[in-house]
């Protein structure tokens, strides 16, 4: 078995601590490009600005814009590792939200010709943020467990979409602009005290499926939510992401923990690729369960009725 190495991008809230621990061999940062016009690489980490100095920067008329890297730094990005004879994994955002998986498809078809005796496999995740992050984890579980390659890119394929979400985005001016939510017309979210909820469609975008009036409202639907859709909840390793909601964020972690009594909880800051689309009003919890209706609509009826007791 030939070593590969497990790459992605920075749309995923993996910090260099816990790239580290899951083995997430290395990422390739986008572009950034700040409200005052300068542009950045859209690093996982926060060594130049604190999270807080990120999200109370967002505003409506001060808006970060996000841009896919080049096809030549791609393939520089893939090249770096194929030329040391290592296979490669590469993870992508979903490509419902990005260029990013397509460029990355071009970049692999071009240099499979220069490197025919190596393995370039890319996937498109159908996540982003959290649950790219906690999908990211389970495949550099598996790698450490000297699986091969092609049985951890299967097991992705074939588990992705069982990647839940469920939580809010309290202002979704951020997401409606950077067209991040499919069905936004649905709520108005702005309203004072509406907490839209949401999980991920089979495209891979966050879609609406209810409504909560207030966070206590949104703590007990959350609850509720993940009994009726999580699987062995004391055997995972559950990650839970937010943006500037952070006393929100723990009090999920809280509540989860007394229910649930999963192994771990990982907290994480939105990362700034995806913060610049979510914007500050993040709280969610990110989570193994069965695979999701195509258009949520089975996962939108249990919600209704959770809502309506």
């Amino acid at each position: 078995m030939n070593e590969y190495v497990i790459l992605c991008d920075s749309s995923c809230d993996l910090t260099a601590d816990l790239r580290e621990r899951f083995g997430i061999d290395d990422y390739l940062p986008g572009i950034l490009e700040f409200p005052d016009g300068h542009t950045e690489y859209s690093s996982l980490e926060w060594d130049k600005m604190s999270p807080v100095e990120f999200y109370t920067s967002m505003t409506k008329k001060a808006m970060y814009k996000t841009a896919i890297r080049s096809l030549a730094d791609q393939k520089d990005f893939f090249e770096k590792y194929l030329s040391k004879g290592y296979d490669v994994l590469n993870v992508s955002l979903s490509s419902a939200l990005s260029g990013t998986y397509g460029s990355c498809c071009i970049a692999a078809k071009e240099l499979q010709e220069k490197y025919p005796d190596r393995k370039i496999i890319c996937i498109d995740s159908q996540r982003y943020s959290g649950a790219l992050a906690l999908l990211l984890s389970k495949l550099g579980e598996m790698k450490k467990a000297g699986k091969p390659i092609e049985e951890v890119a299967q097991w992705a394929e074939e588990n992705k979409r069982r990647i839940h979400q469920m939580g809010t985005v309290d202002d979704l001016f951020f997401l409606r602009r950077m067209g991040r939510v499919s069905n936004v017309a649905a709520v108005m979210g702005s309203l004072v005290s509406i907490k839209p909820l949401a999980d991920l469609d089979s495209a891979g975008m966050n879609k609406i499926i209810g409504k909560a009036k207030g966070y206590k409202k949104l703590y007990d639907a959350t609850i509720e939510y993940m009994k009726k859709t999580i699987e062995n909840p004391e055997e995972q390793t559950i990650f839970i992401s937010y943006s500037n909601r952070k006393p929100q964020a723990m009090q999920l972690k809280e509540l989860i923990e007394n229910e649930f009594h999963p192994k771990e909880i990982i907290m994480t800051t939105v990362c700034k690729a995806c913060g610049a689309s979510i914007g500050p009003g993040m709280a969610a919890v990110f989570y193994m369960g069965p695979v999701a209706s195509d258009d949520l609509s089975v996962e939108a009826k249990m919600l209704e009725d959770i809502l309506n007791k």
